[in-house]
């Protein structure tokens, strides 16, 4: 008798196990994916990864695009509004500012930005122009990558002034070209 109750219970606790380990995760799954549903909702549609700050450039103090951590932000005269000419061993140089985002809203004050899908991801874009940061700045305020000549087309730094179609101009002051 005592091994009927001891299967018995053995079957009762087994259920049990089974039913919690079925339960819980059924309760997880949900809460989890109605978190991810919540989180792909909110990160679709996200304010810019961008903000200003002022860097000195040939004794000048400019107001510039800097990302989420003060590094400047470079667009790259190579480049199309829909294209990366930066890859390879020049990405190595200038990482792309890329998002989760699928739409990004403008901090006040600022133009248009937009996410464009390429070879680096979700890459962020500001009035048509790719975004970058460089390297060579070791620390936030820096704008070292200004005016290189590099892989064919001439690195400059993101102003807030940056208009589209500006970055052919060497030398342009709606561009980083001062």
């Amino acid at each position: 008798m005592s091994r009927t109750l001891g299967g018995a219970a053995l079957a009762l606790l087994m259920a049990l196990l089974v039913g919690c380990g079925t339960a819980a995760p059924n309760a997880q799954g949900s809460a989890s994916s109605s978190k991810a549903q919540t989180a792909a909702a909110s990160a679709t549609v996200m304010v810019a990864p961008v903000k200003t700050a002022s860097v000195t450039v040939g004794g000048k103090s400019h107001t510039v695009l800097t990302n989420a951590n003060g590094y400047t932000l470079y667009y790259f005269t190579k480049d199309t509004s829909t294209t990366s000419a930066c890859t390879g061993s020049c990405a190595s140089l200038w990482p792309a500012l890329t998002t989760t985002a699928h739409k990004l809203k403008s901090p006040s004050g600022l133009g248009s930005f937009s996410v464009v899908s390429d070879s680096h991801g979700s890459q962020v874009a500001y009035n048509g122009h790719l975004l970058y940061t460089y390297t060579g700045d070791s620390a936030p305020g820096q704008a070292n990558g200004q005016g290189l000549h590099l892989d064919g087309g001439i690195w400059w730094v993101a102003t807030p002034s940056l208009t589209a179609g500006s970055a052919s101009a060497s030398s342009s002051s709606s561009g980083g070209g001062w």
